[in-house]
């Protein structure tokens, strides 16, 4: 049967999440400092626990040296081979010495520190070693407390992540409670504070987020190219799919918007526009800035810069509230992109002077999505090198598309003329033959009416009495009145005496 101390020891273990072996060790070491402490001639005291049985046992340890000047330490060579036949100067002989009944009370409470230390360490070894290789990756975590600086997260098991104000949403409100999911952003050895750093406003987690409500996207069949990200206000995510006939932006919005919509609600409302890679860097940038509509785009490769003219009713929509969006739309192409009016273009070919909105990829100190820069590096080569092959060939498929196009319409015009030399009779016609009254029964469902008019065409909006059954009582002709109208009294010669008897004097004006 094992002793009390035994099971403090794994209850203690399981306390705190930790081996067995660790927990022991940590308490050998607070035995052996309270022991010294204890004792001062003997420095050199080091403790044993029997896991089993949970015995105790005091071992004090001496060097063998030629030449003795610590006797609390050392041993002469003589001495030592009593012990051991071929001891050597430099060996180290270990001696049973019996375990003191009762510690002072410095000594118990260095033996409590020494615990707590070694058991903290030993926590946040752990903690690294299981985060270690997390970063960047997605957790769910409580909000356990709220400090002037930081909020502490706890992502399980007693483990604490520090949410720094400079990765924090500003226009979000955490409360104690709250299960928040955020992105691991460093793991460190710390000797004071949570040793995980965790973000609720790096794009990381809008990838990660994505990554969990798009399957596509989890399996490589979509792949994200950047992220340009405004905390708690808006972001822009670029979108390619590796499989021609998938739709990227499609796939990332879902049936109806439900995919994106839960995103949008675990960042508390933030716009998010999705937009569809090119490898054309002028398209790319055409994209970012919707929803603009751009009239020309000019693109300067060797000074990675664009030119944008946009319509002047769209100027604003293209620059965005304090910038937004043509910042953003810089952060996701990873170009510097100058937004101009058409106005402005006019101005200046007049000869006047005209200012331009200029906005940069990243600020100083940040830098762009490295993926993005790199796409880009690969494929501005290529594009300026295009251009040349690709005029002589152009003519060849324009003179094939033409035949195709004129036979098709050969042939479309050919079934027009068929079905217009088809006689058509009228409806009133149609209605007057006699096919019997399964026949006329079917010719009523089936009726197709020869000239649609525009109180008929459909709406895009429909109501759910357009959808839904008529009834008996609303198909019934205008006159007849319904069971819910109310019907007015017939005439009869009571009726007409009260009638009579009223006063109509008081009711003139």
């Amino acid at each position: 049967m094992k002793s009390d101390f035994v099971l403090a020891l794994g209850q203690l273990a399981a306390e705190k999440n930790l081996p067995r072996d660790v927990v022991v060790e940590a308490v050998e070491a607070a035995l052996s400092s309270a022991y010294r402490r204890d004792a001062d001639d003997a420095p050199n005291v080091y403790v044993r626990i029997d896991t089993e049985s949970g015995d105790i046992k005091a071992y004090m340890q001496k060097t063998v040296a030629d030449e003795v000047t610590d006797p609390k330490v050392e041993m002469t060579i003589d001495e030592a081979r009593r012990y051991k036949r071929d001891a050597r100067p430099g060996d180290v002989l270990d001696f049973e010495m019996k375990v003191p009944e009762n510690a002072g009370r410095i000594a118990a409470q260095t033996a409590k520190q020494v615990v707590l230390q070694r058991l903290r360490e030993a926590e946040r070894d752990a903690v690294y070693e299981e985060y270690a290789g997390k970063e960047g990756e997605l957790v769910v975590g409580t909000v356990q407390r709220i400090e002037s600086r930081q909020i502490i997260v706890e992502l399980g098991r007693g483990t604490e992540a520090a949410l720094p104000v400079s990765e924090q949403v500003r226009n979000e409100h955490l409360r104690p409670g709250q299960r928040v999911k955020v992105v691991i952003m460093e793991v460190h050895r710390a000797v004071k504070g949570p040793p995980i750093i965790v973000s609720r406003g790096h794009r990381s987690l809008l990838r990660r987020l994505f990554e969990v409500e798009v399957p596509e996207i989890r399996n490589g069949t979509v792949e994200i190219k950047s992220i340009a990200r405004e905390g708690g206000h808006r972001s822009k995510v670029s979108v390619h799919a590796r499989v021609p006939q998938l739709d990227p932006i499609g796939a990332c919005v879902g049936m109806r918007g439900s995919r994106v919509q839960n995103i949008v609600n675990e960042l508390n409302g933030e716009r998010i526009d999705i937009i569809k890679w090119d490898p054309s860097p002028a398209e790319f940038i055409t994209n970012a800035l919707s929803p603009a509509q751009v009239l020309e785009c000019q693109t300067f490769p060797d000074e990675h810069r664009a030119v944008i003219t946009v319509p002047d009713s769209m100027m604003s929509l293209a620059i965005g509230k304090e910038g937004q969006n043509a910042r953003l739309a810089a952060k996701l192409t990873g170009w510097s992109i100058q937004v101009q009016s058409q106005t402005a273009v006019e101005a200046r070919e007049a000869g006047e002077e005209v200012e331009v909105s200029a906005f940069t990829p990243a600020a100083p100190g940040e830098e762009p999505d490295i993926d993005m820069v790199a796409e880009f590096e690969e494929v501005t080569p290529f594009e300026e090198e295009a251009p040349a092959p690709v005029t002589p060939i152009t003519p060849a498929p324009a003179v094939a598309e033409p035949a195709a196009t004129t036979q098709e319409e050969e042939e479309d015009v050919a079934f027009a003329a068929a079905v217009a030399s088809m006689p058509v009779p009228d409806r009133e016609e149609r209605e007057s033959e006699d096919y019997g009254e399964e026949e006329e029964e079917e010719e009523e469902e089936y009726e197709i009416p020869a000239a649609v008019t525009p109180e008929e065409r459909p709406s895009a909006i429909r109501f759910a009495e357009d959808v839904l059954p008529r009834r008996e009582e609303e198909q019934a002709a205008p006159g007849k009145k319904t069971k819910k109208q109310k019907r007015a009294p017939r005439y009869t010669e009571e009726l007409d005496d009260e009638m009579e008897d009223i006063d109509y004097q008081g009711r003139i004006h």
